[in-house]
């Protein structure tokens, strides 16, 4: 008989890999000209942003649902700005791309991610360049241009698009672990949701008034309320439904769930939206870079045990000398002492962050690993 926490365990990962790939099926369909036919990414954004910092602002300030964080005007201007920017641009950039390329060239473009992350790293000087690292970066590289290579209906717009939009996330993971995780600044979704949402709304304003509303004033736009209330209702939703798996589970479940979430999704997209077309050499290029991220997956895992065993001996050390000098069998001390297992603790580092690329809101320390991106953003509605 299955236990009811584990019951809960597989329910949650069941809701979230649902919400993530909703989230981009919907987007997808949303801003394709040959469905909904609303090819305006940066509006459909905002439009995610205001409705989550709306929501975020009445459980902040109204309900009382949470407390605010205490941050001052320049933590505010040096933290919180800077990476509003960089998350505003990854939506806007992942966004766009939905006009030019397919869902699953799009998945499999994301396994970039990794690469992107350690590379700004160790520009950023959090992160140091290392042999098997960098193969495992190299592999997932040439796997993702053997998938180009076998796209179809490659665009190169598309792709560049893409692929901006996952640099833009990696400089804003990096910046969320310098700059707001070592000022001992830890956000919940809410608390997130209601510092950045407003900023990146604002900073989505200037190219939407340059860009999209020329758009909107030539061409007649259908508008449905419902269909944009639960759109960004979704978003919100994978926001929140993150934070009840990172609650449950460990590093290495979530990423687990997060590869499984973008085979499953690379096959509905097919299904979907049939103009998707798979192609064996796509699937050969995806796998080989799977296989560079699974392999650096298990690195980072490794590394972030070896670091518990390293940070745990000397107090074990110190705990067998001291029962040794008293002599006495009656004292225990637990071998786990401060172990949380479950990636529920710790200040890891940049490059140890978990996150999804459809809701990166969730900055909290509980998060370490900015490889394989499972879990950002957004719901973010990329």
């Amino acid at each position: 008989m299955i236990s009811k926490t584990l019951f809960l365990t597989y329910f949650y990962l069941f809701i979230y890999i649902l919400l993530s790939s909703g989230v981009i099926l919907y987007n997808k369909w949303v801003l394709s000209p040959k469905y909904f036919n609303f090819p305006l990414p940066i509006t459909l954004t905002m439009i995610h942003m205001g409705f989550s910092g709306a929501v975020a602002f009445l459980l902040v300030r109204v309900f009382k649902v949470v407390t605010p964080v205490k941050m001052s005007f320049e933590i505010y201007a040096t933290c919180v700005i800077p990476i509003s920017a960089f998350f505003a641009s990854s939506l806007w950039f992942g966004n766009t791309a939905y006009l030019h390329i397919s869902v699953a060239f799009i998945q499999m473009l994301k396994a970039l991610m990794p690469v992107a992350t350690f590379l700004v790293a160790i520009l950023c000087g959090i992160d140091k360049a290392r042999c098997d690292v960098f193969f495992n970066m190299l592999l997932v590289s040439v796997g993702v241009v053997v998938s180009s290579y076998g796209e179809i209906h490659f665009n190169i717009v598309g792709t560049l698009y893409q692929v901006t939009g996952i640099f833009a996330e990696a400089f804003r993971l990096v910046l969320t672990q310098v700059l707001l995780q070592k000022k001992g600044l830890n956000l919940n979704p809410i608390t997130s949701l209601y510092y950045i949402a407003p900023c990146s709304f604002v900073f989505l304003f200037v190219p939407w008034y340059l860009l999209e509303k020329p758009m909107m004033e030539v061409s007649q736009i259908q508008f449905n309320f419902w269909i944009f209330f639960s759109n960004a209702l979704c978003a919100l939703a994978l926001n929140f439904s993150i934070f009840l798996v990172i609650g449950r589970t460990g590093a290495v479940t979530i990423r687990v769930a997060g590869v499984l979430k973008d085979w499953i999704l690379i096959a509905l997209s097919t299904v979907i939206f049939p103009e998707s077309t798979i192609t064996g050499l796509n699937i050969i290029g995806y796998g080989i870079a799977l296989c560079g991220v699974v392999m650096y997956n298990y690195i980072k895992v490794r590394d972030v045990r070896a670091s518990q065993i390293t940070a745990e001996s000397i107090p074990d050390r110190i705990t067998k000398d001291w029962k040794l000098e008293k002599k006495s069998s009656d004292i225990y001390v637990p071998d786990n002492a401060g172990n949380n297992e479950g990636g529920s603790g710790g200040n890891g580092s940049a490059s140890d962050m978990i996150i999804d690329e459809e809701a990166p809101l969730i900055s909290s320390s509980r998060l370490s690993h900015i490889g394989r991106m499972q879990l950002t953003n957004h719901a973010t509605g990329k």
